[in-house]
């Protein structure tokens, strides 16, 4: 497997709100030439259990990875973990169906919600897009395929995102437990995609430092050089890990590739990489 040289370190399977199968993935990892592949599904191993031994059968070096959506200032956050031992991290997965509970939860309202709003959605339909890890791309294709948007990113703007009028809050840990979880189970915790922070975040860090955060996403297809070079330098001043990935959702990001990001803006170093499991 001497072609499979890139590394993507944040992506997506439609165990959470990708729409690749754990098995698609590792199949476009070796058509793309990613040899090292993180899976940071969303509140789930799932993806990351099911792809584990076909990546061993196809020489791609898979890391277990989770993304959680913390709040931070009243925001919700994005919170990257890694872990790069192999072992069952039982009090962890045992604390991550908890939060899959609340995202029931709050499908249950957000469908009510929409409803309110006039549009005939029920949660029933979004599970059978999102079955376990339902979230609001779902919602949002429904909204798509019943002709009340024109798009995903209309779903978003007109009734998903935080702002918007169609928006439920979900329960959702504070930042500072879930670095801790992280942590406590042996994983690198990192702060995902920082340019969509609100705030600013050279002024957060030594706080989220204090919280116990040990590494940045400073690599990312959203990021700028500019943005990158921010994020590596204060990776540098507070002693942080660097990681990196595309955040490949497949068909719902079509304008990101695995491995390459956006129009070819993405290229991590094998580094990055090898300091994960230091």
């Amino acid at each position: 497997m001497a072609g499979l040289s890139l590394i993507d370190l944040h992506t997506h399977t439609n165990e959470s709100d990708g729409s690749f199968s754990p098995a698609e993935l590792i199949e476009e990892a070796v058509r793309t030439g990613v040899g090292a592949l993180a899976i940071t599904d969303h509140d789930t191993f799932a993806g990351y259990d099911e792809a584990l031994p076909l990546a061993c059968q196809a020489g791609v070096e898979l890391v277990r990875g989770i993304e959680l959506s913390t709040k931070l200032l009243d925001r919700s956050v994005h919170l990257l973990g890694y872990f790069p031992g192999h072992g069952d991290l039982e009090d962890f997965r045992a604390w991550v169906l908890d939060l899959q509970t609340s995202r029931r939860e709050r499908n249950v309202r957000l469908a009510a919600r929409l409803r309110e709003l006039g549009m005939d959605i029920r949660v029933e339909e979004a599970e059978a897009l999102g079955r376990g890890m339902t979230g609001r791309p779902h919602f949002a294709r429904i909204m798509v395929q019943k002709g009340y948007v024109a798009s995903i990113r209309q779903a978003f703007d007109d009734c998903l995102d935080e702002s918007a009028k169609g928006y439920v809050y979900r329960r959702e840990p504070h930042f500072t437990e879930g670095v801790r979880r992280i942590r406590a189970a042996g994983g690198v915790a990192s702060l995902a995609h920082p340019t969509r922070l609100v705030g600013d975040v050279a002024a957060l860090l030594p706080d989220l430092c204090a919280a116990g955060l040990n590494a940045i996403e400073a690599y990312h297809s959203d990021h700028t050089l500019a943005d990158t070079d921010l994020y590596l330098g204060l990776a540098h001043r507070h002693a942080l890990k660097v990681t990196g990935g595309s955040d490949f959702h497949g068909a719902f990001k079509p304008e990101v590739m695995l491995g390459t990001g956006r129009q070819g803006n993405l290229s991590i170093p094998r580094e990055v990489l090898e300091q994960l499991a230091l």
